[in-house]
């Protein structure tokens, strides 16, 4: 067939055509301005020999374009460490450029939402003056970057829609794997959250635990390691402003001996822009390398391609803002611990939604926290169990045809204005069960087993944990109330485990002999010096105000309820929560002793009002109300509902009727 005839019966996809459609879908990013200049042509009109890949692979690795996704190009690094996965996100055998059998159209696959979903787009890419205007590999003849991108596009609705995004989201996407993201600069905010959590008792967060986690081990168990920058770097590593937001791969991590015997860690980074802009002690022409013998050096320079230098452990710390690690996936498609190296052979999944009015609970501050989904999880020995939660909207399309506007950030590696407009801050918690058969609420006023550090704006939030044999309840919600979106849960388990829906019985109305809510309401302040102790962190705890409560009917549900309102306008919020304690025998109701609370409002919310409802044992308890931060001043109103026998109701009004009608005889008779 004659070349022109050939090009009549190519590929065009009608679901993302070679026009401004799929380009852009606002005009708020840079391409909006250039979609003039921007032709379409496929890889055999800009070069004479197309591939898919380079003969030589040192230069299949991707080169930013104009197109704002460093986040995408980083996590394909992570293809080139696999053949298991490459050929699963590109089917290997597709026809190419004039062999037999090519259509003009390539096949690509996408993990979404616990499943693998086929993207087929043809081979018109963006161009200006017949170059490649968007990604591209370092060797100009290979295209499966170029292809890879555009199928990604499509699945996200224009190219205009991967400016911006998260190394996280797209490693999962490309891997069907794990990914954790991890601040590496400290933060006065997470401090506090993890005092809040030290606070509760509730077990120590992952950020805690990727201190024990040596970067160096892990990029040798293959992990996709990326990092990035948030900010402009400065002239002290001749890294402009342009570099804020910007993220890069490690390719590499090995130690050597300085001439002196030390031990240096020495990490090699590719930054996507494919040029050398780095001017810190180890980069080519740094100070670094004269503490190493000049063969050494001399061999780690010479690894490096275009667009990568070297940095030191100390000065990655201390110049990176974030790490996003992926996790280790073998050929078998298990999924590899990043903190024990164990494989982890068995997966479950199961997806649920949050529902506003029905199972939308909010977080553990809320009283209805109880109303959202609940799964059990059976560990049938000791294993290492990790379980991710993962949200997406449930209105949001995933089929291959979709064209829409899926959700991405504002910044390269996730801006968190723009996270909290489209996602939900999102948490996990998880409590051993002795027995199937429990008490729901006394169990959700204990401290959970495992737990995420907090809620988060991240599309997948991930708890990593040792869990002894037995049942465990898993509780994800959002912190807000009422906030709905759908949900998949994924477990994976390095020994037999199963995962499953609670299903409830539905619970009978009550009954008036259940008991009738009787509520009273208390003023309150905190004054500086006198009254506004802070919260448990600190010795002045015991300053606050007390508020003691008698329980005297227990029928083994919830029977308490108490909320804290703060009376100053929304923007004046303090951050505020309470815990209760129990009144020992010997103790006065007003000084409880250094013991836990029986049940808490907390971690302290900067909300206008926070509530509690608890099951309590008969006795006597006092409520301690208060600011997270001590010495500041506030008004409150404290609500207490207490649930009351039926009997006792009754009785007593039966004694009040009794009494009037006294007072009555007695006024007729004088």
């Amino acid at each position: 067939m004659e070349p022109q005839k050939e090009r009549e019966y190519l590929f065009e996809d009608p679901d993302f055509p070679a026009k401004v459609s799929s380009l852009v879908s606002s005009d708020v990013t840079p391409i909006f301005k250039l979609q003039g200049s921007i032709c379409w042509l496929r890889p055999q009109d800009i070069c004479q020999s197309p591939r898919l890949f380079p003969l030589d692979l040192t230069k299949a690795h991707a080169k930013q374009g104009i197109l704002g996704d460093c986040w995408l190009l980083c996590a394909c690094t992570m293809l080139l460490k696999s053949k298991h996965l490459m050929d699963q996100v590109l089917p290997p055998g597709q026809p190419q450029w004039g062999e037999c059998g090519y259509t003009g159209s390539f096949l690509l696959r996408f993990w979404q939402r616990g499943a693998w979903v086929e993207v087929r787009v043809d081979d018109r890419l963006p161009c200006i003056d017949s170059k490649l205007c968007f990604s591209q590999c370092l060797c100009p003849s290979a295209f499966w970057v170029a292809l890879l991108e555009k199928a990604y596009a499509k699945l996200h609705g224009s190219y205009e829609a991967l400016w911006a995004g998260q190394v996280s989201e797209a490693l999962v996407d490309l891997s069907g794997g794990v990914a954790e993201r991890w601040s590496l600069q400290p933060s006065g905010e997470a401090e506090e959250e993890e005092e809040v959590k030290e606070e509760r008792g509730d077990p120590p967060p992952a950020a805690r635990k990727r201190k024990e986690l040596r970067l160096s081990e892990a990029m040798r168990e293959g992990c996709a390691i990326s990092c990035s920058l948030h900010r402009g770097m400065g002239a002290e590593t001749g890294v402009s402003e342009q570099w804020q937001y910007h993220a890069m791969s490690v390719l590499e991590c090995t130690d050597v001996q300085t001439v002196s015997g030390e031990t240096e860690c020495l990490l090699r980074i590719r930054n996507p822009w494919g040029r050398r802009c780095w001017n810190g002690d180890w980069a080519e022409n740094g100070t670094g390398w004269n503490t190493l013998e000049s063969a050494c050096s001399r061999h780690l320079l010479s690894r490096t391609k275009p667009g990568e230098f070297w940095v030191n452990q100390k000065e990655f710390l201390e110049k990176f803002d974030e790490v996003t690690v992926g996790y280790p996936i073998s050929s078998e498609g298990l999924l590899q611990s990043i903190y024990t190296g164990a494989l982890l052979t068995h997966r479950q999944q199961v997806r649920g939604r949050w529902v506003k009015g029905e199972s939308a609970g909010g977080c553990r501050n809320s009283s209805s926290y109880s109303s959202n989904p609940k799964f059990w999880l059976r560990v049938g020995e000791a294993a290492e169990v990790l379980v991710c939660l993962l949200q997406y909207d449930l209105e949001e399309r995933t089929a291959p045809g979709f064209k829409g506007t899926k959700r991405r950030d504002t910044t390269p590696t996730g801006g968190r204005d723009q996270e909290r407009r489209h996602q939900h801050a999102i948490g996990l918690h998880m409590w051993k069960i002795e027995k199937k058969h429990f008490n729901l609420s006394r169990t959700l006023n204990k401290p959970p087993c495992a737990c995420t550090h907090s809620h988060a704006y991240e599309r997948e939030v991930v708890v990593q944990t040792q869990l002894s044999p037995g049942f465990h309840l898993l509780i994800p919600s959002t912190f807000q109330q009422g906030a709905q979106a759908g949900f998949l849960l994924r477990v994976y388990s390095s020994s037999p485990s199963s995962l499953s829906a609670v299903k409830f019985r539905e619970p009978a109305q009550p009954s008036s002999s259940e008991g009738e809510w009787e509520s009273s309401s208390f003023q309150g302040s905190w004054a500086p010096s006198l009254s506004a102790g802070g919260s448990r962190n600190f010795p002045s705890h015991r300053q606050n105000p007390h508020f003691p409560l008698t329980v005297t009917y227990d029928p083994g549900t919830t029977n308490v309820r108490v909320t804290l309102h703060q009376n100053c306008p929304e923007s004046a919020c303090q951050a505020i929560g309470f815990h209760i304690y129990k009144v020992l025998g010997c103790e006065e109701a007003g000084a409880p002793l250094d013991v836990e609370p029986v049940a808490s409002c907390v971690p302290h919310c900067y909300a206008q009002e926070v509530s509690l409802a608890c099951s309590l044992r008969g006795g006597a308890y006092v409520i301690i109300p208060s600011t997270y931060q001590p010495d500041l001043t506030g008004y409150f109103t404290l609500t207490v509902a207490r649930r009351i026998h039926r009997f006792k109701v009754l009785r007593n009004l039966e004694q009040i009727r009794m009494k009037m009608a006294v007072q009555r005889i007695l006024v007729v008779f004088i």
